[in-house]
């Protein structure tokens, strides 16, 4: 009775671990008009509704919201129009365990305030249950576990054993087929499903990906995959691709990396760490953005060396989580370290930990360093260009080697953690310059991912502004506000020196300041909407692309920005640096450098 009470209070099993927060929704005083150019906006296929306290009334739909434009009620408060039945909400505390029999796509879910949190889905669900699988002790029957997983999917899914006989049918494969699943269940596959192949890859025990099968005259994409136990086949599952790539199958392949995990350290406590980032929470559907995230899904599995490269505030860190979520080191701590704001002469303290007594000062028993701290997981190293040369070589040697020693101390630490580098210098021409080591440059620079402007992906910016007005909306607990398509163009035609950063303090700001529902023109700051630099901004892209080229032009604007924001703060540097979006530390290394100081 014991170990099943601690089963259902694991806190891995929680809700809050596996929903989307997904902090999109509507006030219930918004129009339909409005509620679909959202939906548009963002893509998705319905919002939440709230009322003044942030609790969730209902929902609406592109279908819905359709159907009332076409009967021209667009100008009316979805409030009137919402759904209001046939909603799950759930609470954030919930257990998995107790929720996975939802019928809903998805569920709606709430804090202890019943305050709107985010979106729990039926993929979210399944990930949930497939993750956990070997430690499942209430469903004693895995037979029953497989059953919830696959009808659970949307794709068509079929189980074979050994033999090739049907043992799981899901309630989608057999929509499509047109056959029950008790008439499936115990047939051979080849009898049920048309030029299956599932019968011989349990002989093979090769995985097929992507393949092309014809099912009732239809070309379909399907996965067919092994089922290894104890080392050998013991059956196939067959999944049939309707859209894309399935998420089911995702899944099970981070399932089958996690098990081999498992039993490598299967007497080890296996610890989930709560992130609020994941790549899908990286707003933009522009193509540097889509492409971005696909490379990252590639890369995340393996254990290259990464570089991410950008201006400051492109959201750089963001990435570097993303690939943490999606690797290996998932289950273990994400540690991040600014190389430019840790004082040289403490760099090494900081980085590898020290013993007691290593220096004056020192705390009673030591200190453990960053690197230590991120055992298991990843040591994210941003501004590595600010990285001093001689902490360059002894970092050098801890990635060859995979050990190292506290300061002061004498017995060799191992070093298990993926490391992930980011800068917004060039440290290739760095390496030229004889300030950064060539050797460093290229351990970790085996794959570099470059993290476009803002400036170069403007159709994004809509989006992060409706992202960002949301946010502090709630966060200050103020009605959503819109903004005039006035306002919206001289945010489009804006340079975002500070990027991402710069673009959601702005809409912070204007959140706090302007007290109408609307916000135009006249809100936004002087330099915004000041005529001469708007003309300037709205220089072609491909031609501001072309100017970029210039190295000596990159440096005169560099120079340019640095004199503008300071002027913008009356000399203060740590609010210029700020609004550069950079640490105070590299604006003044930028001010010696142009000799501004």
């Amino acid at each position: 009775m014991e170990e099943k009470t601690r089963q259902y209070d694991d806190s891995r099993f929680l809700v809050s671990n596996w929903m989307k927060r997904e902090l999109s929704f509507l006030h219930k005083n918004i129009t339909v008009e409005e509620a679909a150019l959202m939906m548009v906006e963002k893509n998705i296929d319905f919002l939440p509704v709230v009322d003044e306290l942030f609790k969730p009334i209902g929902v609406v739909t592109t279908l819905s919201t359709l159907k009332e434009l076409m009967s021209g009620r667009g100008k009316e408060l979805v409030s009137e129009r919402m759904v209001t039945e046939n909603i799950d909400i759930v609470h954030e505390d919930d257990s998995i365990l107790e929720i996975y029999h939802a019928e809903k796509p998805y569920s709606l879910v709430v804090n202890h305030e019943c305050t709107y949190m985010g979106v729990l889905t039926h993929a979210d669900i399944v990930n949930a249950l497939i993750f956990y699988f070997q430690e499942w002790k209430e469903i004693r029957n895995t037979a029953e576990v497989l059953n919830i997983i696959l009808d659970s999917a949307y794709e068509g899914v079929a189980v074979v054993d050994e033999n090739g006989i049907i043992t799981h049918f899901n309630d989608a494969y057999s929509r499509f087929t047109g056959i029950k699943k008790s008439a499936a269940i115990g047939r051979n596959v080849q009898e049920v499903i048309d030029n299956t192949n599932l019968h011989n890859t349990v002989k093979t025990g090769l995985p097929e990906r992507g393949v092309i099968q014809y099912i009732n005259g239809q070309p379909m994409v399907v996965n067919r995959i092994p089922i290894f136990q104890n080392g050998r086949v013991v059956g196939a599952i067959g999944m049939l691709i309707f859209e894309g790539v399935t998420e089911l199958y995702r899944i099970y392949e981070r399932f089958r990396e996690k098990s081999l995990l498992h039993q490598d350290s299967k007497h080890q406590p296996v610890k989930k760490e709560k992130s609020d980032f994941s790549l899908n929470q990286i707003i933009g559907e522009s193509e540097p953005i889509h492409y971005l995230k696909k490379i990252v899904k590639k890369i995340a599995k393996t254990e290259a060396g990464i570089l991410i490269t950008g201006e400051s505030g492109t959201g750089k860190e963001m990435f570097a989580r993303s690939i943490h979520q999606l690797s290996t080191f998932s289950s273990g701590p994400f540690v991040s370290v600014n190389c430019g704001a840790i004082p040289e002469q403490l760099f090494e303290s900081e980085l590898f930990g020290y013993e007691e007594g290593a220096f004056t000062g020192a705390k009673k028993g030591g200190k453990p360093g960053k690197m230590e701290l991120a055992q298991n997981g990843t040591l994210f190293l941003d501004e590595i260009g600010e990285l001093p040369l001689l902490m360059q070589t002894k970092l050098l040697r801890v990635i060859q080697e995979r050990e190292y020693e506290r300061v002061g101390g004498v017995k060799k630490l191992k070093m298990n953690a993926r490391i992930i580098a980011a800068t917004n210098r060039d440290l290739k021409k760095m390496v030229e310059n004889g300030d950064f080591r060539e050797d460093l440059y290229y351990r970790i620079n085996i794959i570099e991912l470059q993290i476009p402007p803002l400036r170069d992906r403007i159709g994004d910016i809509p989006l992060l502004i409706n992202y960002f007005l949301e946010k502090s909306c709630k966060k200050y607990g103020i009605r959503i506000k819109r903004i005039t398509s006035e306002a919206m163009n001289a945010f489009l035609h804006y340079e975002w020196y500070g990027n991402i950063r710069e673009l959601a303090n702005t809409i912070e700001k204007l959140v706090i300041l302007c007290e109408d529902p609307v916000i135009d023109l006249n809100y936004l700051p002087k330099y915004m909407k000041d005529k001469e630099l708007f003309s300037m901004n709205y220089e072609p892209i491909k031609r501001r692309s072309i100017i970029d080229e210039s190295k000596i032009y990159k440096m005169e604007r560099e120079k340019e920005m640095i004199s503008e924001m300071l002027k913008r703060t009356g000399g203060n540097k740590s609010k210029a640096a700020k609004l550069l979006g950079i640490h105070r530390t590299t604006l003044h290394q930028k001010l010696k450098k142009y000799g501004m100081l």
